[in-house]
């Protein structure tokens, strides 16, 4: 985004709450599913290297032990 216009996100499989590749969300959402991003390499390595590595799905954090 960085001040420029908002993009449709995921369309191959088509992405986002709603499947519609939007980050769009509603009352319905229990699992807050409104994140849409494009990450560097650099970035996902960084990340995990600090614990958080956002290249593994996981179950949401309430359904976790």
């Amino acid at each position: 985004m960085l001040g420029g216009a908002l993009e449709q996100g995921g369309t191959d499989p088509l992405t986002g709450f709603y499947r519609d590749g939007c980050c769009a969300t509603g009352p319905e959402d229990l699992g807050w599913h409104t994140i849409c991003a494009v990450m560097t390499t650099e970035f996902l390595a960084h990340q995990r290297s600090v614990g958080n590595d956002l290249s593994i799905a996981r179950p949401p954090r309430w359904l976790r032990p």
